[in-house]
């Protein structure tokens, strides 16, 4: 029997980043259905951490507290080693006595008002999947898309019950496709792809062993296994008793996935340990091959790619769940935009002139990063080196920024706008310095005696952040709100100012004078900057928001 229901947004796929792109619908009041064809989220650990940059957007939504409490039995780790075992590598290194930190993270402080944690999948999708209820979202699991098609005002999807083997049918307004690396949504939309392909296989074996004797007060992120009976990564979730190894496998030699039985694995682990003895519960061992496919458009008419639907990658910068939700970060304000009627709908095609490149450079680093086994290289050479800077520089989730429709060119003559810039870390190393296409800087403000950040007071609509001396452009900004209906929030930033802060920290961090401007967009990328007072601020204004709405 089949039912047909209506709704705004259909989600395919319930992961970290199909749950993600449900809290950010319901974060602009947009209600969605989302579907899983698994019986639940993921019991797998896959990505260990989230960075600086996912935590802000976690903050956003208010669920930051929550993911740091999903993580709270998880260690902090350091440390990419490599050796015959880890034994041989871990047993001569003396212990610690310290407390363990996050690695940089009192670097960041100057950068984001949010700090990265180590957070497994399987820890924070139950947080997202409970969030997404509470706040109205239609979750179904054991349910699969088998067919869609659109026409030039909806999307409509065939769903079946893989209990009963009911089919329903959704009309949605859009789909987003957040249906994993083998997409069936990116397969029937016959979507070409660019990259690598395949660069190795591997098995991802989820197991238990008590190695506390080993790895207590020395505890290590990653090791590398060149043993000439196995080779792999050990990966740790919690340095005590819960690990993954990335066991290399080789298909032109005969190989298969199916030859590693779980008493075949435990052999090879313990080899790869350097224990011959120890207990070890095998807990899944799932075949996977690092990759590098890159979707060449993402937007099919009412059908959005989003996370490794969009571009898969290997996981060597920590960029593949993290990447995902700044898609549908991205996505999902444009989309509220647009169903507001407060944008046109040439607002969505700048999803894939802003995300498809930032996605190609991502997967670059990260494929960059590993051998001819797919597996992380740790050589010592220079291609190394410079590959692990790369990856350094966009662990954090910063580095990049958007250029193109919505982003207001500026005049950077005479010197190109080099005397502008902070220096600053958060200037100097991303690039997060008040020019048009980057995140909003981050700068501790005042608001009713609360110390916040100026990220905190974006999020859902446009808004201007004006210098001290800046009560000009938040009156016009007030103005334009009502006349052109469009959603504005307004402040200036100084000593006397709506947001409280030190004379001359806002207008350091953004490169204004006190007579200045940036207006940011719903996502905290800035799409205008006015450094002084101009003649006729309105105009200027009103040109900014139009543009940054396609209107």
């Amino acid at each position: 029997m089949s039912s047909e229901t209506h709704v705004p947004v259909l989600i395919v796929g319930g992961g970290i980043v199909g749950f993600s792109a449900s809290l950010f619908l319901s974060h602009h009041n947009i209600h969605s259905i989302i579907i899983e064809r698994h019986s639940g989220s993921s019991i797998h650990p896959r990505a260990r951490s989230v960075n600086a940059r996912t935590m802000e957007l976690f903050r956003h939504l208010g669920i930051e507290d929550r993911v740091h409490e999903a993580a709270a039995s998880m260690s902090a780790s350091a440390g990419i080693y490599s050796g015959r075992s880890l034994r041989e590598v871990i047993e001569p290194k003396p212990r610690s006595e310290a407390p363990r930190k996050v690695p940089l993270a009192g670097l960041f402080k100057q950068v984001s008002p949010s700090s990265g944690t180590f957070v497994t999948q399987d820890m924070i999708e139950p947080v997202l999947v409970g969030v997404a209820r509470e706040r109205g979202a239609d979750v179904r699991f054991n349910t699969e898309c088998m067919h869609i098609e659109q026409d030039s005002h909806a999307v409509t999807a065939t769903l079946k019950d893989r209990q009963s083997g009911a089919t329903s049918t959704v009309r949605a307004d859009y789909l987003i496709a957040a249906d994993g690396a083998g997409s069936p949504i990116r397969t029937r939309l016959n979507v070409p792809t660019t990259g690598r392909g395949s660069m190795g296989h591997l098995l991802n074996i989820l197991f238990h062993a008590d190695l506390k004797f080993l790895v207590d007060k020395r505890e290590f992120s990653l090791c590398r296994i060149d043993h000439p009976e196995v080779t792999g990564l050990f990966t740790s979730i919690n340095n005590s008793d819960r690990w993954v190894f990335h066991l290399s496998f080789d298909p032109s030699k005969g190989e298969k996935a199916s030859d590693f039985t779980p008493e075949r694995c435990k052999e090879l682990l313990r080899i790869a340990l350097g224990f011959p003895d120890v207990e070890i519960d095998i807990k899944s061992v799932l075949p996977w091959e690092p990759s590098v496919r890159i979707a060449e458009c993402l937007q099919h008419g009412r059908i959005f790619l989003a996370g490794d639907a969009a571009h898969q990658m290997p996981p060597w910068a920590g960029q593949g769940a993290t990447s995902g939700i700044a898609d549908i970060h991205n996505l999902t304000w444009k989309l509220a935009a647009v169903m507001s009627g407060q944008a046109s709908e040439a607002l969505l095609k700048t999803y894939d002139m802003e995300r498809v490149p930032v996605g190609k450079e991502a997967a670059e680093v990260s494929a960059n990063a590993a051998d001819e086994t797919g597996i992380l290289s740790t050589k010592k050479n220079l291609t190394v080196a410079l590959s692990l800077l790369k990856r350094i520089l966009i662990v954090p989730g910063y580095g990049y920024s958007y250029a193109g429709q919505t982003i207001c060119e500026e005049d950077t003559s005479p010197l190109g706008g080099l005397t502008w810039r902070p220096w600053t870390l958060p200037s100097l190393l991303f690039s997060i310095d008040g020019r048009p296409g980057r995140r909003v800087p981050h700068v501790w403000v005042e608001q009713d005696g609360r110390r916040i950040s100026t990220l905190d007071v974006c999020g859902k609509t446009l808004v201007l952040l004006a210098g001290s001396d800046g009560g000009s452009w938040t009156e016009c900004a007030k103005k334009l709100s009502s006349v052109l209906g469009i959603g504005m929030a307004a402040y200036c930033v100084g000593p006397e100012g709506d947001l409280v802060s030190p004379r001359g920290a806002f207008e350091a961090a953004t490169g204004v004078s006190s007579q200045g401007a940036v207006l940011v967009r719903p996502d905290d990328f800035i799409v205008w900057r006015q450094r002084r007072k101009c003649s006729d601020p309105q105009a200027e204004l009103e040109r900014a928001m139009k543009k940054a709405l396609c209107i």
